[in-house]
């Protein structure tokens, strides 16, 4: 088997003792073949079970012994027996997951600024999300915390991960934008078609000099851009933009309780400093973890838009602890992380739309029951979502009254239980306190969106 030194592959009937042609031919990369061949047949029944395996080292055996081979061949391949690694049910993940995501417990030690790092950034293509994020996560959070770390640059609104803007402290913010800049380079190529005649550097170049005069609205650049490139499509130049730059998104726009529209710089002249080398994945994988673990190679391309993550997984892997899921999926993790029991207690949770908690594995199941795939979403909408019992059981809405009262929906997927009900009410009258400005506040239940 590949990187083992043995090939295996299947047979019709016992080959010579001294091992058969297509077993010396099958040498090279033949681990991945053999296994899918034996795996196949097994699956497949009838006569192939008569077959048999061949290893030009080993000899033949039958394929009824396939299973003793296979955890061979998985020894060879991951350097230990696949029966050997621990399973984690759903439930484990799910708790382990909202261990790692602050929603087990609120934090009572950590700064807002640190828990946006630990976090890995938070979901801000709105400007409240992130507020909402942090309140469900940390003990005492006021939103003027978040505000104020803006106000001072140490955060900062940036377009980072899966193309979408995140709120990042300012270190965070100078490493993962170059770290995740092969996702924007494919962004922009499917952009191209409206792109003709058009140098991509040499737009990042008159993009720099526009915004680092001064800061300029999405409109103002697409005006200026077109001047140049009269024929390129608007969209796409403005989208090549924040591809080819970092671009930061000024204050006041993000502030709490205050508006302000879409205004850009680089990230080098917001914080005053030069930007990074693209660095190796290792550390953000190793925070990955930390944030969302225990994963999968695909949940943590799946987080950060990058491909062909395999290979720094195996680079990793002597530091890592193993595991894997229900469905075989092999799952890596900090070796001292906390795993709790998958009994332990999951509160009520409102979290925002697009938290990160339910966008950063490529098997949501551990937080998105199977009959509720897409449901905390209408078209293009996304909605607040509500956990219960650690998992994705609704959807819910703040409107804002004339006369200072503030009500808050709450529309459950399935029937909730008087005990749910009563802690889902109780959590979201701690929210319309603490989040809004209301003097009056009512909590009800009821539909407000076809999902």
């Amino acid at each position: 088997m590949g990187g083992s030194g043995v090939t295996f592959h299947v047979c019709g009937s016992p080959p010579a003792r001294s091992g058969c042609e297509s077993a010396s031919k099958g040498r090279r990369g033949g681990g991945v073949a053999w296994r899918r061949g034996v795996e196949g047949a097994v699956r497949r029944g009838g006569a192939a079970r008569e077959g048999w395996v061949c290893s030009p080292a080993l000899g033949p055996a039958p394929l009824s012994v396939w299973s003793t081979v296979r955890a061979m061949a998985s020894t060879a391949r991951t350097g230990a027996p696949r029966h050997d690694r621990p399973v984690l049910s759903r439930r484990a993940l799910n708790r382990a997951t909202l261990d790692r995501q602050l929603l087990l417990r609120r934090s009572a030690t950590l700064s807002p600024k640190d828990a946006v790092a630990h976090l890995l950034g938070l979901q801000a293509q709105n400007v409240k999300p992130p507020y909402f994020a942090l309140w469900s996560r940390l003990a005492g959070f006021r939103p003027e915390a978040l505000s104020e770390l803006m106000e001072q640059r140490e955060v900062v609104r940036i377009v980072t991960i899966r193309s979408t803007i995140h709120t990042h402290t300012a270190a965070d913010a100078l490493t993962l934008r170059p770290l995740v800049q092969a996702a924007r380079d494919r962004e922009l190529n499917a952009f191209r078609k409206g792109l003709t005649g058009v140098d991509t550097d040499h737009l990042g170049d008159v993009v720099r000099t526009l915004v680092e005069d001064r800061p300029h609205t999405m409109k103002e650049l697409r005006v200026a851009l077109l001047a140049k490139w009269p024929d390129a499509d608007p969209f796409a130049l403005s989208v090549a933009a924040r591809c080819v730059l970092p671009l930061v998104q000024v204050t006041p726009r993000g502030l709490w309780g205050r508006s302000g529209q879409v205004a850009l710089t680089t990230i080098e002249r917001w914080l005053g400093r030069p930007a990074q080398p693209v660095p190796a994945p290792d550390e953000t994988v190793l925070r990955y973890l930390a944030a969302f673990g225990p994963a999968s190679v695909k949940d943590m391309q799946t987080w950060s838009g990058l491909t062909r993550l395999a290979g720094v997984f195996d680079r990793l892997r002597p530091r890592l602890a193993l595991f894997h899921d229900e469905n075989g999926i092999e799952l890596f993790d900090l070796p001292d992380a906390t795993r709790p029991a998958e009994d332990t207690p999951a509160p009520v949770r409102l979290l925002p739309e697009f938290d990160n908690l339910l966008l950063s594995h490529a098997d949501r199941t551990r937080v998105i029951p199977a009959e509720y795939k897409g449901r905390s979403w209408s078209g293009n909408q996304a909605h607040c979502t509500l956990l219960v019992d650690g998992f994705l059981a609704g959807i819910w809405r703040i409107d804002e009254q004339k006369g200072g009262g503030a009500l808050l929906t709450v529309q459950p997927f399935g029937k909730l239980g008087r005990a749910d009900r009563a802690e889902v009410a109780e959590e979201g009258a701690r929210l319309l306190a603490d989040m809004t400005s209301a003097t009056s506040y009512d909590v009800r239940f009821g539909d407000f969106a076809a999902v």
